[in-house]
């Protein structure tokens, strides 16, 4: 049941004077898209009634089955903080993906995730997440472009004057305060020119919702101080790359169903089952989680980056951590994925794995409370410390070989998603790099 009802609404856009509604929704990469109308169309829009060309739309339909329709969810309705050109109002809604014979598109990424908690529900599982969403703020050249140069070199909880981007980050902390956020802490990281918002954990979906909304609020605020943010995972060689640590907790009711003080570690069986899922199918979503080839540049040793399958209390090497608070707190953090992820795929196959773990009682095996960064080849196999997809197209060959996240995806975007993916992977294996350039033009 929607918090607010259509004629709420209407008459709070009216109110606001808000001229113009931009339905949004995403791809299957995670892309925002959207389609602006007049608040005149809001009820017309509210009622379903919006159409649009999915052939239009990569991994969505073909051209001779394109006619879809936008459903806008009522409790996602937000009135931007910033004014357009005209220094009117702009609202958002964000929409889901239907058929024309009014089915659930199996292509709408918010409707697979809302299928996967559906099927949490029915175990008496409520999903809470909470990302650690980081990004690079770079200036522009003269003409308006974006670079790799950042205006700080910075470093991790610096203060100004090391600290050029404070001032874009608190108007950002401030924007999306009043777009509803409850901020958490912010602050500068480990790289030149990267940055931290932290905002409260929800339930998977509004946290799904918030993500994308997040991504669009920074975007748009670093222009306002004529900067390029960034959540492209590595940006730049030889510095640490942008993560999303994505925490995450099952509740039953009012009660977080992670805890049991009478337990090790004061972990009950459920969560520790839940990490059986992940550890156990990591390697199947990764390409989800990770989905560019840049990323997996930022997945390798040396820059905090997480790619061991192993989960520790503490400890930051290992893939899954279990941070040191407990009781309602009480929660796993899953420390590969990055900000460029579709946030709705990723919760998708996170919670999907997640509740596989329990269904089989998959065991996570002991926490690894040393550094796996300091560890030997031998010592690794010896405790049977796994490794994330090397590259992109491990990545799909993984993806292609575990049937819970293709279930998870649906046919549909699993189908897409590697068929787009393989053509990615084909183009960047054909281009001539600079690497290549600098390293052999003149040596051969």
């Amino acid at each position: 049941m929607s918090k607010f009802s259509k004629q709420d609404l209407i008459k709070s856009a009216k109110e606001k004077k808000v001229r113009s509604i931009r339905l949004q929704f995403t791809d299957i990469m995670g892309i925002i898209k959207n389609v602006a109308i007049p608040v005149e169309d809001l009820e017309s829009a509210l009622e379903g009634k919006i159409m649009f060309d999915g052939s239009s739309i990569e991994g969505f339909v073909r051209i001779e089955e394109s006619d879809m329709y936008l459903r806008p969810d009522p409790d996602t309705f937000v009135i931007f903080p910033w004014k357009n050109k005209e220094n009117s109002s702009e609202a958002r809604l964000i929409c889901d993906i239907y058929n024309p014979d009014g089915t659930l598109f199996e292509g709408c990424p918010r409707g697979r995730l809302k299928k996967i908690i559906a099927e949490a529900q029915k175990l008496g599982y409520t999903m809470n997440a909470g990302p650690e969403a980081e990004f690079f703020l770079f200036l522009k050249d003269k003409d308006g472009r974006a670079t790799t140069i950042t205006h700080d070199q910075g470093g991790y909880f610096d203060l100004p004057p090391i600290d050029l981007g404070e001032e874009a980050r608190t108007e950002m902390v401030e924007t999306l305060e009043q777009m509803g956020f409850k901020i958490e802490s912010s602050h500068h990281e480990v790289a030149p020119g990267q940055h931290e918002i932290d905002f409260m954990y929800a339930d998977a979906l509004t946290t799904a919702d918030n993500i994308a909304t997040f991504r669009v609020a920074v975007k748009t605020i670093a222009l306002k101080h004529n900067l390029h943010a960034t959540f492209m995972p590595k940006p730049v060689f030889g510095i640490n790359g942008s993560g999303m640590h994505t925490h995450q907790s099952l509740f039953k009711g009012q009660e977080n169903i992670f805890y049991d003080p009478k337990k090790p570690y004061q972990l009950s069986d459920t969560c520790l089952y839940y990490i059986g899922g992940l550890l156990n199918h990591v390697r199947g979503f990764t390409l989800i989680t990770n989905p560019l080839i840049n990323s997996y540049k930022r997945l390798v040793p040396g820059y905090e980056a997480p790619v061991h399958i192993a989960w520790s209390e503490r400890n930051r090497s290992p893939l899954v951590r279990v941070p040191a608070v407990r009781g309602k707190a009480t929660r796993t953090e899953l420390r590969s994925p990055d900000p460029s992820c579709n946030p709705y795929l990723a919760l998708t196959v996170m919670l999907a794995s997640g509740l596989n773990g329990i269904e089989k009682k998959i065991d996570p095996g002991k926490p690894v409370n040393k550094n796996i960064y300091a560890m030997n080849e031998q010592e690794k196999k010896e405790l049977g410390i796994g490794a994330l997809p090397e590259n992109l197209k491990e990545a799909i060959e993984s993806l292609k070989e575990d049937e819970l996240i293709q279930e998870a995806l649906g046919l549909h975007i699993f189908k897409n998603l590697i068929e787009a993916k393989l053509l990615e992977w084909e183009i960047y294996n054909c281009q001539v790099h600079r690497f290549e350039i600098e390293r052999y033009l003149y040596t051969f």
